[in-house]
């Protein structure tokens, strides 16, 4: 069971805050909660925090002089002022129990993000299912390229921020907007960037009309004044946008009468050149240098972002054209028995299709996927369509499902899936645990092949018994 968002809003928070020294983080090695322990810490806060494992984010925060307890205890929590907690973690979370316990505040991650971009003049959101981190980062490139210097919170690091954030000067906040739990409700932005709308998150939303209300509440949190740049070729963004009372700017990847289209379309290896119209001219031209159909709508709507926002359309586009991916988005990682790896964090259908047909056109031997499913839920849930993305693999490897905050009573396994895989013509092997699939791999791949190993729990953990850094 999660514990629940708060719903305090800014200007309670701001009370609440009021002649707090001290800000601990319970969860903090995620990658959202990093940034926010890494802004507070850079704010003047003393800051501390607990996760159950080391990685990477909580190495870098205790250099930084972060205190980090690697276990939950209720000590933990003692002379701090305040507590931020993602909803991860359990009710019954030691130190959020003894913080309510002790009348110490306690917010969740979203209502405290928040209420630290108040203040920033535009504040940027991007949200939709998928490519919400690749956007983000986009955005985040666009903006810096074109001197809006931006602070930012994205969903993955970028290489060009040294992290998964960034602090700017006080005019542009870029920010990705999460829809699980509705935790993007607690937010306050300006230009709401709306990507696409598809069933997900099926513990939490039981139809796609209340995801299509969540998505329509979200863009009225821009208020009248504000923007909603939106994905024209997307049925549920368009039919979400409907009750909206703000500016409306549309994006397509074909059609010309949206008010940013893409034309002259070109892909060499799998990456697209082309040129954004706007108003019936060509703005400006952007040669990505990441692949993939996907990313042309993640360029388009970044690109729209920018110019409502009054940057030089020349300056952003060279911001795209500049973006190379954010980690674990289609980051290449090395080789291994001679073929070319890659890292994805795709763990929807749509996600896996989309990242196979553009890593198609990169390699010229085999294409390999090793998938590692999230959540029994999604599995259930979306389990044919999972099978049907999975035969756009040449050869897929089924890791065991990672089961994140759930248990396994649905019947759904990785077995099962490799073996729905076959039955619609595919190519598949379930490898269970790493270890195990890091010898079919060795046994399998060879000189010229393609890897992507895909998923959002723990399958990273494979890189390194394949010789290849997390």
């Amino acid at each position: 069971m999660s514990t629940p968002n708060t719903h305090y809003g800014a200007e309670k928070i701001g009370r609440m805050l009021s002649g707090c020294k001290s800000i601990f983080f319970i969860g903090i090695g995620g990658i959202n909660m990093s940034s926010l322990a890494h802004i507070s810490h850079l704010r003047g806060y003393r800051t501390g925090g607990s996760d159950r494992t080391e990685t990477a984010l909580t190495r870098s925060l205790a250099d930084c002089g972060i205190e980090i307890f690697y276990s939950h205890d209720a000590s933990h929590v003692a002379g701090y002022d305040a507590v931020v907690y993602t909803v991860a973690i359990s009710p019954e979370n030691p130190e959020y129990k003894a913080a309510r316990e002790r009348g110490i505040p306690c917010i969740s991650r979203a209502d405290y993000l928040g209420y630290v971009m108040t203040g920033y003049r535009r504040r940027i959101g991007v949200c939709g299912m998928h490519g919400k981190s690749t956007c983000t980062s986009m955005c985040a490139l666009a903006f810096m390229e074109a001197g809006g210097d931006p602070t930012v919170i994205s969903g993955a690091e970028l290489a060009a921020m040294g992290g998964a954030y960034r602090i700017g000067g006080d005019e542009n906040f870029i920010f990705e907007a999460c829809e699980y739990m509705d935790s993007f409700l607690d937010f306050n932005p300006t230009v709401a960037v709306v990507l696409n709308i598809e069933m997900d998150h099926v513990d939490y939303f039981s139809s796609i009309e209340q995801i299509r209300r969540s998505f329509a509440s979200f863009m009225a949190l821009t208020g009248e004044k504000g923007t909603a740049v939106i994905n024209a070729d997307d049925e549920n963004v368009m039919l979400a946008a409907q009750t909206y009372k703000g500016n409306r700017v549309t994006f397509s990847a074909s059609d010309p009468a949206a008010d940013y289209s893409a034309a002259n379309v070109v892909f060499e290896t799998g990456r697209a050149s082309f040129d954004i119209m706007h108003g019936g001219v060509c703005a400006a031209h952007v040669a990505l240098s990441v692949p993939g159909a996907h990313n042309i709508y993640n360029a388009l709507a970044a690109f729209a972002a920018a110019d409502v926002c009054g940057l030089d359309a020349g300056r952003v586009a060279r911001g795209l054209s500049a973006f190379t991916s954010a980690r674990r988005r289609m980051e290449y990682k090395g080789k291994f028995c001679g073929a070319e790896v890659y890292d994805d964090y795709g763990h929807h259908p749509t996600e896996v299709r989309a990242t196979l047909k553009a890593m198609r056109g990169v390699g010229s031997g085999r294409l390999f996927c090793v998938f590692q499913s999230h959540t029994y839920s999604r599995t259930a849930k979306l389990f044919d369509d999972f099978a049907e993305a999975l035969t756009h693999a040449d050869r897929a490897v089924v890791a065991d499902i990672y089961a994140a905050r759930e248990t396994d009573d649905l019947g759904v396994s990785g077995a099962k899936l490799a073996a729905a895989v076959n039955g619609r013509g595919g190519s598949a092997v379930y490898g269970g645990s790493t270890e195990n699939i890091a010898k079919l791999l060795a046994g399998e791949l060879r000189a010229g092949d393609t890897l992507v190993v895909m998923g959002a729990g723990d399958i990273y953990k494979l890189f390194p018994l394949i010789g290849l850094s997390e």
